[in-house]
């Protein structure tokens, strides 16, 4: 019987050497309202790694984001990345929002987006475009979380469905 089980094993063990690691891409995004400011408050969590292989094949630079090389540049070229691929709409007219800044958290940089001017009362609905990475990973899921006035729902956008909308 132990014969049995060791030749089972030494039959397994080169088709485990076959098993690739499948990578994720993700990013998530949190939206909430500040009554104080009147302003959407958008954190949009990416991996740095992910990053860093789209501002390579888009913009032929290397951002070494998160260490002491950083590029100076490397807020605006991700700036005007977020700007092409996220959009607001409130009550179906488009917004604009504001990059206010980026930090890292161990492998993830979060941007803190801001739409400015949004009066929740006269709000009927929220739309979001997210196509972050979509353009890079075929698989890139990116999960969006509205938390707006008691009002919760969360989607899974992808490259073929990249629209989420809470009503109010």
């Amino acid at each position: 019987m132990v014969g049995l089980k060791k030749y089972f094993l030494i039959l397994l063990l080169p088709l485990l050497g076959f098993v690739a690691v499948h990578k994720f891409y993700v990013s998530v995004t949190n939206i909430g309202y500040s009554e104080k400011d009147r302003a959407l408050q958008i954190t949009s969590r990416i991996f740095i790694d992910d990053l860093e292989d789209l501002l390579l094949e888009r913009y032929e630079i290397h951002g070494r984001l998160a260490t002491e090389l950083e590029l100076e540049s490397a807020d605006m070229y991700i700036q005007k990345y977020l700007k092409q691929k996220i959009a607001f709409e409130i009550n179906g007219e488009e917004r604009s929002f504001d990059f206010l800044a980026k930090k890292y958290d161990n492998d993830v940089v979060i941007c803190y987006l801001e739409v400015p001017d949004v009066d929740l009362e006269d709000t009927k609905s929220i739309e979001i475009r997210n196509e972050l990475l979509t353009d890079v990973y075929d698989e890139q899921q990116n999960v969006v979380h509205f938390k707006i006035n008691g009002k919760k729902k969360s989607f899974v956008l992808i490259k073929e469905n990249n629209k989420g909308m809470l009503n109010f």
